[in-house]
């Protein structure tokens, strides 16, 4: 029988949570003080807690009503677990659990996402579970339709001047720069998927940039700083600013649903740099568990189960 993963990154429900959540991150090394006590303020910025495992949960009911699946959600770095939540899975099928189906809700890294759900498989219940993932779908149609669609509401009301003074900022997370160098795609899906977004924009603003936020807050090993990829979010309002604008709009689009790098990052942090710059600041909306992002996910997970094509005879029709 076949079952759904909802895989998301991860994040906690208490702040009690987070000395094993950082330490996680850190694959295993635990949090200095003062990391902690950062990492606590924001959470605490925000309300206590992140609304990503609550939006991850109703989306993966909707999900699995869709496709008639069962389905767990878990993430890769937090509790539940993808082997907690095969485990569950395998219970809910009475032990006849021979497929998974994995949903990445990470568009531009899904297979690391993947492959955790496989290895998680393989320790689980051995390697008599088929698992079945996407590679990146962050170019998908009806993605970027979603995601232009919160741009244009935006924009909406704009007179041509105020839309002319306007730079939209495409961001996503920030990665180490090793970690492109070293032939990580990541970078140029992203920029890729900015690009398809703009495209489908009904009115074009002045500017549109892409950028990179959240960067890390750990040193590397030995102490020494990371290179991050960039530009960063400050640098893209300083940019704005130069060039004579007065209106910025952020557009994380490497990001599907609400959590602290939203709701901090952006509508606490960028929205003060923002003010220090003379910048009018909105942020779009995120897609969280909207019938938009459903439905490209049903679309994603057809797409794996479909059966393959029969190859033409030669001579047939």
């Amino acid at each position: 029988m076949r079952g759904l993963i909802v895989i998301v990154h991860g994040t906690v429900d208490s702040v009690a949570e987070l000395p094993q959540f950082l330490t996680n991150i850190r694959r295993g090394h635990p949090p200095s003080p003062e990391l902690l006590a950062e990492v606590t303020r924001r959470y605490q910025a925000i309300g206590g807690r992140s609304p990503l495992n609550d939006i991850t949960r109703e989306l993966t009911t909707k999900l699995g009503a869709a496709l008639g699946l069962p389905a767990r959600a878990c993430g890769r770095l937090f509790a539940p677990t993808p082997r907690e939540a095969i485990r569950g899975l395998v219970a809910d099928v009475g032990g006849a659990l021979t497929e998974l189906v994995v949903l990445p809700l990470a568009q531009h890294s899904a297979s690391i996402y993947v492959e955790a759900v496989r290895e998680a498989a393989l320790a689980e219940v051995g390697d008599g579970v088929r698992v079945l993932g996407p590679s990146n779908w962050g170019r998908h149609a009806g993605l970027s339709a979603a995601f232009a669609a919160r741009v244009d509401d935006a924009l909406r009301g704009l007179s041509d001047a105020e839309l002319a003074a306007t730079t939209v900022i495409f961001s996503a997370h920030s990665l180490p720069v090793a970690v492109v160098r070293a032939g990580d795609p990541y970078e140029a899906e992203c920029r890729a998927s900015a690009a398809a977004i703009e495209a489908r924009l009904a009115r074009a603003p002045g500017r549109a940039v892409v950028c990179f936020q959240s960067q890390g807050m750990s040193a590397g090993p030995g102490g020494r700083p990371v290179e991050w990829m960039g530009p960063d979010l400050r640098a893209a309002f300083e940019e704005a600013r130069a060039a004579g604008h007065t209106r910025v709009v952020v557009a994380p689009v490497g990001f599907l649903a609400d959590h602290v790098e939203i709701l901090y990052d952006l509508d606490i942090e960028a929205r003060a740099w923002a003010s220090e710059l003379s910048l009018q600041f909105s942020r779009t909306a995120s897609l969280n568990a909207d019938d938009a992002l459903v439905e490209v996910l049903v679309d994603v997970a057809r797409a794996l189960t479909a059966p393959p094509t029969p190859p033409r005879t030669p001579g047939g029709a």
